[in-house]
């Protein structure tokens, strides 16, 4: 962890006060429901709406910090998300389904050129550690804002939990202007060669990033049932809410445990295979549901796999597409790779909840064999030519510059 820059702790430790006022996505569809009165499917669409513009922020926020940097992109995003997030309370209703969307697009823009920052500022030998601290830092943070959310939202009201969800990405901003060098993206305005690829030439110059941004697409879809139709499961099985508690908490202090230092550990293991056997893990653990009966057990066992196939795939999947970015597309990569994941977390309950509808006994080994496949996919990629010997380029720069 050594060769982490302090910029980059400043950063993610902005991060952990973020995601710890981010209320938004847990307690959103109770406020459209009930203090604003609306329907189920009414509230449905605002939301369905604000992931699109989720999504729609994710692939298109490296294209502008590729072209105006990214610390400016980055500060731009959060004070427009900031605005529109504090300003939710007040605003008719109406006027939701314009000004959620929007203000979910900054936040979605955000998303890869915090990634760009971080590919830019960490040497390229140590770029999964720098991508674990912010998710450690990040998933830290969520740990504590649903708790904190339930106290504003029982003591005042449902609407300061989007004043303070405002206000903490509009101080982000503040802070990331102070706390990022005013250069910081001098290397995005750097003109690239006359010959310089394109994003599409670049990405079909990189089979392996194409193979594991198809992947990323799968793996995340599946494992963000952990969110939708596990729940539903379980209580069809008389698995109460407590439980299901029990299990996110499971994951979320595994996650802060051990993603760390496990990162730390394989740091010298090229990323693929590591990457291959997380979304394995993440298919098995689904899988075992299939089992029946002993269900806490079960979903005790299934938590395990899932965890630790997250903390295999996630920030070296990161780390593996930074690596493979040419400078004046780094944000663009990383769009691409936001865009792949956020994807998958807007695919997973509609999907998974059409099929447990209509085929509920489905739903688990399909989880399993889509988790396993996208692993074989990742594997695969790993054997393509020339990418063994690409993968081991970064441990001998660092050993280089060690020795």
């Amino acid at each position: 962890m050594k060769d982490i820059p302090k910029v980059v702790w400043l950063l993610a430790t902005g991060m952990f006060f973020v995601a710890a006022v981010s209320f938004t996505f847990v307690y959103l569809f109770v406020y459209l429901t009930g203090p604003r009165g609306l329907s189920t499917s009414q509230a449905g669409l605002i939301a369905g709406a604000g992931g699109i513009g989720m999504v729609a922020g994710n692939f298109s926020g490296g294209w502008f910090g590729d072209r105006f940097g990214h610390r400016r992109t980055l500060i731009t995003g959060m004070v427009v998300s900031g605005l529109g997030l504090a300003a939710l309370p007040v605003i008719p209703t109406g006027a939701l389904a314009i000004v959620f969307p929007l203000a979910q697009y900054g936040t979605g823009v955000t998303r890869a050129s915090n990634s760009a920052l971080i590919a830019f500022s960490v040497p390229e030998g140590s770029r999964r550690q720098g991508f674990a601290l912010l998710r450690f830092m990040a998933n830290l943070g969520v740990t504590i804002g649903p708790p904190l959310g339930a106290l504003i939202a029982t003591t005042t009201s449902y609407g300061w939990l989007f004043v303070a969800d405002g206000l903490g990405m509009l101080a982000f901003g503040v802070y990331a202007h102070f706390i990022l060098p005013a250069n910081g993206n001098h290397r995005a305005k750097t003109r690239p060669p006359a010959d310089a690829p394109g994003l599409w030439a670049a990405l079909r110059a990189k089979p392996a990033v194409l193979l594991l941004l198809v992947a990323i697409l799968v793996a995340d879809t599946i494992y963000r049932q952990q969110y939708s139709t596990l729940p539903v499961f379980l209580s069809d099985h008389g698995i109460g809410t407590g439980v299901y508690g029990a299990l996110i908490a499971i994951n979320g202090g595994l996650v802060i445990l051990f993603e760390l230092p496990v990162t730390v550990a394989l740091r010298r293991r090229a990323p693929l295979p590591i990457i291959a056997l997380g979304m394995v893990l993440v298919g098995a653990g689904f899988g075992v549901l299939s089992a029946g009966r002993w269900y806490i057990a079960i979903g005790v066992v299934m938590m395990i796999l899932l965890t630790v196939g997250d903390i295999l795939y996630k920030s070296p999947s990161t780390a593996y597409v930074a690596d493979n970015a040419p400078d004046h597309l780094q944000g663009r990569f990383q769009s691409m790779y936001a865009g792949a994941s956020i994807s998958g977390v807007v695919l997973a309950a509609p999907l998974g909840g059409v099929l447990y509808e209509s085929a509920p006994g489905a739903l688990w080994p399909l989880c399993a064999v889509l988790g396993i496949a996208a692993g074989l996919v990742v594997f695969a990629a790993h054997r393509l030519p020339g990418e063994r010997a690409a993968t081991a380029e970064p441990d001998a720069v660092t050993a280089t510059t060690q020795s």
